[in-house]
């Protein structure tokens, strides 16, 4: 099971105000064989066009639970002749899944899921379900092996004025990951959603740069307390 986080950021002034907006995805990667294709090993799934879930469990599980929302994207899309709204694909991933719990020669699927996106009015929106069909809206969450602890670690640091600025928001991903990431980027996978933009999987270079300008500034801010605990 991989370590997952996602951001919901909107305009901080006020929750309805529809501004511009970014989801942002962190992945804990495992590492590959060497002859294995790692692009085959993929923890983060484009639904819609601005529709993406990342999931921790089961892979096989994961692969059924994504092409069944895909059609019902599509099915609302055909149906309705709008984009499926965030609220009704995560209560719909979450009925499938509350249905294989009860009936007889079936099991639950076992994987935690993070639905994030944009509704057709501009708002950001980040949605978990668990493997029993309960879903839950919220601004920042982790689920996985390490997912307490990458929690606490958002609800410690997870503040309005960072939620402004997409950056900010991204490199709180980074250092929030790296709480329970020993291997640097190598071993992180990012991804970026924002307004009318396709899901965007930042490149390893760019991860791997993230990094350590995360860790400069988080040596940095370490120095700067360990000076001000010998002053005083």
């Amino acid at each position: 099971v991989l370590d997952l986080l996602g951001f919901r950021l909107k305009q901080w002034y006020q929750r309805r105000v529809r501004g511009d907006g970014i989801v942002v995805l962190g992945v804990e990667k495992r590492s590959v064989p060497k002859l294995q294709d790692e692009r085959t090993v993929r923890k983060i799934h484009k639904l819609d066009d601005h529709v993406c879930m990342a999931f921790a469990g089961l892979t096989a599980d994961a692969r059924i639970l994504v092409n069944m929302a895909r059609v019902e994207c599509q099915s609302y899309r055909l149906t309705v002749e709008d984009p499926v709204s965030m609220s009704y694909i995560a209560r719909h991933i979450a009925s499938v899944k509350q249905h294989f719990t009860q009936r007889p020669g079936l099991r639950p699927f076992g994987l935690s899921t993070l639905i994030v996106g944009f509704d057709y009015d501009g708002s950001a929106h980040l949605f978990q379900t668990d493997p029993s069909g309960t879903y839950h809206e919220w601004k920042a969450n982790a689920i996985g092996r390490s997912g307490k602890t990458v929690r606490e670690f958002l609800e410690k640091h997870y503040t309005d004025e960072i939620a402004a600025s997409d950056e900010a928001c991204i490199k709180l991903t980074v250092r929030a990951l790296l709480e329970v990431v020993q291997s640097g980027g190598k071993n992180i996978e990012l991804a970026v959603m924002r307004k009318g933009q396709a899901l965007e999987i930042l490149d390893t270079a760019t991860v791997e740069k993230l990094v350590e300008d995360t860790e400069k500034e988080r040596d940095a801010e370490a120095e700067a307390k360990k000076k001000a605990a010998g002053k005083s």
